[in-house]
């Protein structure tokens, strides 16, 4: 598979070439196209959410499979309601709380939405992302994207320009380079169609935050039955994943890290170790990555740094395990999902 054109890849650090990015690639996604954007959690996969056979190209593009929904991007209130059923009085609270933002809220869908964007199933994942470029896209081309991460299914989401194009540069006719992404990881997902409101996705926007808005949040990423329609990306037991194999573990000092790999793997394997707050030495290890003790610091170079990895040819990359606390639930997440058999 591969692109009718030589690919574009177009900068945005002046306003004239903002400009000139945003003219083309609304104008390749007027025409059906598949266009790479820049947001603030994850470059996406953006396509017009409401052309079925636009939609159609992105899970060709990505490999993914038909059962796994795609969130929709909007670029204010009044486009999210027309891609709704029902509008909440809780979705009014949220979205004046944390829209533009990395909150995700899952809605009866309106029947402007095709089957394929929601997997056909009953709701839609609606978002209203703070990139500038992606916001003004979507008001330049006057209809919502569907935009899931730009990679492969189940690899590492990208976090900047390059990450797509060493992914799906052959497969993609425009990647806009809006910088790296500022947060890192992918949104928060709410279920709004229950009571309590339902956490399918944890993100960097934490279950304490939403219930300070909401009131009482429970958290479903694991509790969805094996028979029911996914009703957001991002639950598949395996997703997030390196090439090499990613091992979370929590050591004492080096000589434990050591002992624990020494009992299940060959002394010659070309182990990288991300760590943040025991560190080992770097002669032990094919390499050794320190990222801050800070949840939001680590998730905004997780990606980043497993990318890296892959790139250096680790064989093995072991992943010093996160804190139990709420900030870095996200993190946890996704580690234990890439971490996945």
């Amino acid at each position: 598979m591969g692109p009718t054109a030589p690919i574009e890849v177009l900068p945005t650090h002046t306003r004239p070439l903002f400009q000139e990015a945003v003219r083309r690639a609304a104008e390749l996604l007027r025409a059906g196209e598949v266009v790479a954007l820049p947001t603030e959690t994850v470059y996406g996969l953006a396509a017009n959410a409401l052309d079925t056979a636009a939609v159609a190209r992105i899970y060709e593009i990505k490999g993914r499979p038909a059962h796994n929904p795609i969130i929709v991007h909007v670029a204010n209130q009044e486009m999210a309601r027309s891609c709704v059923a029902h509008w909440p009085p809780p979705a009014d609270s949220l979205a004046r709380s944390f829209w533009p933002g990395p909150l995700t809220l899952v809605l009866p869908r309106s029947r402007t939405i095709p089957d394929i964007v929601t997997a056909g199933g009953p709701t839609v994942g609606i978002r209203w992302p703070s990139h500038p470029l992606i916001q003004a896209v979507i008001q330049e081309c006057g209809f919502p994207l569907a935009a899931p991460s730009a990679n492969l299914s189940n690899h590492l989401s990208p976090t900047n320009a390059q990450h797509v194009r060493e992914q799906l540069g052959d497969r993609l006719r425009l990647i806009v380079d809006g910088g790296q992404a500022q947060v890192g990881l992918e949104s928060t997902v709410l279920d709004l169609t229950g009571t309590p409101p339902q956490i399918l996705r944890p993100g960097m926007i934490h279950a304490e935050s939403l219930a300070a808005v909401t009131g009482e949040i429970s958290d479903a990423t694991n509790l969805r039955p094996a028979t029911e329609a996914l009703r957001s990306p991002g639950l598949l037991p395996k997703h997030y994943a390196p090439k090499a194999r990613l091992l979370v573990l929590c050591w004492q000092d080096e000589t434990d890290l050591r002992s624990q790999l020494g009992s299940r793997f060959s002394s010659g394997i070309k182990a990288h170790v991300i760590a943040h707050s025991r560190i080992p030495s770097p002669g032990t290890f094919a390499e050794v990555s320190v990222i801050p003790h800070d949840a939001e610091a680590f998730a905004r170079a997780l990606y980043a740094e497993l990318h890296r990895c892959d790139a250096a040819g680790a064989e093995l990359i072991v992943v010093e395990a996160p804190p139990q606390t709420v900030e870095w639930r996200a993190i946890e997440d996704r580690l234990n999902r890439a971490a996945a058999s």
